[in-house]
């Protein structure tokens, strides 16, 4: 039995769009690590913090800001003036501590389990200012 010709170009054209579909469907971005790594976030020197919304976190560490993004809501987060910033596990293990916006980093409270980090990004007095004048929680930290 002779397949019919114009099945043919139908089924390539469905092969190569089936991955591309399957591709587009994924909604989270890439991570993009902050660099160099001596930018990064570094979580021993915390010394403020606001939580903006459910989805969004600014920290201070003496004259650098950073605006941390997460991967998905967490309305608990901050609740009772506590906030954690943890590195993923490599940078643990390498004694760096740093946190860039990589795989495995997490912001958690005493209410809300760890949060996963989507980015992290320097942002200057201004925009941190006017990000924490509209935030929901903050604290400082000893």
């Amino acid at each position: 039995m002779k397949t019919p010709a114009f099945l043919l170009p139908a089924a390539l054209l469905a092969a190569c769009a089936l991955p591309a579909l399957a591709a587009g469907q994924d909604k989270t971005p890439a991570y993009t690590p902050l660099r160099p790594v001596s930018e990064c976030l570094r979580p021993d020197r915390v010394n403020e913090w606001y939580v903006v919304d459910n989805t969004t976190v600014i920290a201070r560490t003496g004259p650098d800001r950073y605006l941390i993004k997460l991967q998905a809501t967490c309305p608990q987060l901050g609740i009772g003036q506590s906030l954690r910033f943890r590195p993923n596990r490599g940078n643990q293990a390498a004694g760096m501590g740093a946190m860039c916006g990589e795989a495995g980093e997490t912001v958690a409270s005493r209410d809300q389990p760890p949060c996963a980090v989507q980015s992290i990004s320097k942002i200057d007095k201004t925009q941190f200012d006017s990000l924490g004048s509209k935030s929901r929680q903050h604290g400082t930290q000893p």
